[in-house]
């Protein structure tokens, strides 16, 4: 792991205001966390000059990032790069490198009630929904993402620029390379290797460690011949 050295568990530990990276949908669902479950401000929003989508967004100030720190400089302010997961995560944490460049320390959120061990450690810019299970000895690098419903078993390490979707299972002693993708109700077994960048799919089961860069995916259900209305009759479903 890299970038900033990794910190205990704390709820927003700082008091500074916040300046937000980015415009789209994972910014507001972050922006609503924010602002609705924790006790940091959000000062404005920041993106590249030809993404601005005008002078506010939210209600919030939007700044060109070439301006931010003339404007929201890093002495006084925050800030937490809202990105998707974008080529393998890779422009957030892109943009995560940029801000530390600048001087900016990158916040983490951490749900109020996700509930996570005292000694779960975690790097910056990291979010955590609520309703996650993360057991004890866990260890989450920088820019790492969990979303809801998430398992990571104990002893096991997610590395920097990954991103956990909702329903994701990680066992124990799980080693966990970064820039992956975890899709939803993607399950991985116990104490095995990930190798970077790979991509798991939702419902992939990895029972064994895996090389750099893999692709696991799980084929689809296949539609049955009958229709719905054919299939609860046929069933009887309906008459449970």
């Amino acid at each position: 792991m890299h970038g900033n050295s990794m910190c205990p568990h704390l709820f927003f530990p700082a008091m500074k205001p916040i300046v937000l990276f980015g415009t789209g949908k994972i910014a507001e669902v972050i922006l609503y966390f924010l602002t609705h479950r924790s006790n940091r401000q959000v000062a404005a929003c920041t993106v590249d000059r030809d993404y601005l989508p005008g002078s506010t967004w939210q209600g919030i100030t939007v700044v060109p990032f070439d301006e931010i720190t003339h404007r929201y400089p890093p002495e006084t302010h925050d800030m937490f790069v809202a990105l998707g997961y974008q080529d393998m995560n890779a422009l957030r944490t892109g943009k995560c490198a940029e801000a530390r460049q600048l001087g900016y320390t990158l916040a983490s959120y951490v749900h109020p009630e996700s509930g996570i061990p005292s000694d779960c450690v975690h790097g910056d810019n990291c979010f955590v929904m609520n309703q996650v299970l993360i057991h004890p000895k866990v260890r989450l690098g920088n820019n790492v993402f969990v979303w809801s419903g998430s398992m990571v078993g104990h002893h096991s390490s997610i590395g920097d620029n990954c991103w956990l979707t909702s329903c994701t299972n990680i066992s124990g002693g799980v080693d966990v390379g970064s820039n992956c993708f975890f899709a939803v109700n993607s399950t991985v077994g116990n104490s095995i290797h990930i190798g970077e960048n790979c991509f798991i799919g939702a419902n992939a089961l990895v029972i064994k460690s895996t090389e750099d860069g893999q692709v696991f995916i799980a084929e689809s259900s296949k539609p049955q011949r009958l229709n719905s209305r054919q299939f609860l009759r046929m069933s009887r479903f309906s008459d449970i």
